[in-house]
């Protein structure tokens, strides 16, 4: 039982959130989600041929990869910070509006860029930005959310992040055809500054007092940040959510280009349109009813299990069939896989953090494991194209990753 002396902002959450905290939550998601992969998915390709049409893949994979960098250090940093703020705002609420901020300036500049340094700078920002967003938005499940609620909370935000993903690629297309990048770029800052206005505005955030605040001796953080991956489950888990991240980032990155150099389909951004739509819904359908199950049940990892086999499944489609056919299988193959993984995920990571002070923090640990996979991912992915068998191989390497999660989150001992 919790301590009557401990602040609510500490305390184990014991009261279920009701459907309109899951509503403005999820809604955030899809505005910081939108923000990240619309760029990811569409934009960043689409910039990187008008800078240099030669040079394309190069050019998305560096500055891909050097965003990703800046994610790895603003999640956790910002969850630490996070931690030990004693706004009367509360935790987290301020970093969500600064790290919409700073995002908003990063499309901005992406919007103008004129050659590649910018474009990289442009990125980066919003990189920043919505990571710092990001650590503040997952500390609301373990802050806010009871352990019997979490899969079903987890599924919703898992699905917001396909949602984000889908509708960003809707949203960029019509805007590309009508008024260009960067129109597109500047609509991306408009949804996230107002998804992220609807949570901070109409949703409780517990203030710390600042008696609690834990120390913030600089030494002691630096070599306490990774101190949740010495507790052997958290490092199991997180290792699992990498691998899963990974796969599913080596699957779905190069897309637009899989489809326009391998597939060679007549109009690539509207297939990777109809791809992530079924993705999207096969995701949602996957998600929901294994979040379901899961809390019926209080089981997490065999929704692992299966999840990683039918992930792998979609990828080694079109390992051997790199046609449209079998890329209209292999999209809503994985995207229910990768629902029944995002549904459970969420519920064993926040199970095994190893302390309510640091939530943010150590959040922010976890968060890496989404954020290095495409760093990981669009840097490797230049060597796998040329030297591995090109897309063959490219999704030969998600099915081995998402393989490799199931054999990972067997480790994890604590949770069933």
């Amino acid at each position: 039982m919790t301590d009557v002396h401990t602040p609510e902002a500490l305390a184990e959450p014991r009261t279920k959130v009701r459907g309109g905290w899951m509503t403005l939550l999820v809604l955030a998601n899809i505005a910081l989600w939108l923000g990240i992969y619309a760029p990811i998915q569409v934009l960043l390709p689409k910039q990187a041929e008008l800078l240099d049409a030669a040079d394309k893949v190069a050019i998305f994979s560096i500055v891909s990869a050097i965003g990703g960098v800046v994610a790895l250090i603003a999640n956790p940093a910002v969850g630490l910070l996070s931690d030990r703020t004693c706004s009367r705002f509360g935790r987290r609420h301020p970093w969500t509006v600064i790290g919409a901020g700073v995002s908003v300036l990063g499309f901005v500049v992406l919007a103008v860029a004129p050659n590649v340094v910018v474009m990289t700078v442009g990125w980066c920002l919003v990189q920043g930005g919505l990571n710092g967003m990001l650590a503040a938005l997952m500390s609301a499940l373990p802050d806010r959310v009871p352990v019997p609620q979490r899969a079903m909370v987890g599924g919703l935000v898992g699905i917001s992040q396909m949602l984000g993903t889908v509708l960003g690629a809707v949203v960029v297309v019509v805007v590309l055809d009508m008024a260009g990048v960067p129109t597109a770029y500047l609509v991306c800052a408009v949804v996230v500054v107002l998804g992220a206005a609807a949570f901070v505005l109409r949703t409780p955030d517990a203030p710390l007092p600042a008696e609690f605040r834990p120390r913030t001796d600089v030494a002691e953080i630096l070599r306490g940040l990774f101190t949740p991956l010495r507790h052997a489950d958290f490092a199991w888990a997180w290792s699992c959510h990498f691998m899963i991240n990974l796969g599913n980032a080596l699957g779905t990155l190069y897309l637009l280009f899989f489809l326009k150099d391998a597939v060679h389909y007549e109009d690539p951004e509207s297939g990777l349109l109809v791809m992530m739509g079924l993705y999207a819904a096969a995701l949602v359908v996957g998600a929901l009813v294994t979040g379901h199950f899961s809390d019926k049940s209080g089981n997490r990892k065999p929704y692992v299990y299966v999840s990683s086999v039918v992930m792998a499944i979609a990828a080694l489609i079109l390992v051997f069939w790199p046609n449209w056919t079998a890329s209209l299988i292999s999209a809503p193959l994985l995207g229910v896989g990768f629902g029944m993984y995002m549904s459970v995920a969420l519920a064993i990571l926040t199970q095994v953090l190893p302390e309510a002070k640091d939530r943010a923090k150590d959040l922010g640990i976890i968060n890496i494991a989404n954020s290095l996979p495409q760093v990981v991912a669009t840097t490797a992915t230049v060597g796998i194209l040329s030297l591995l068998g090109g897309y063959a191989g490219l999704f030969t390497a998600s099915a081995v990753a998402t393989i490799l999660a199931a054999v990972l989150i067997t480790r994890v001992k604590s949770v069933s």
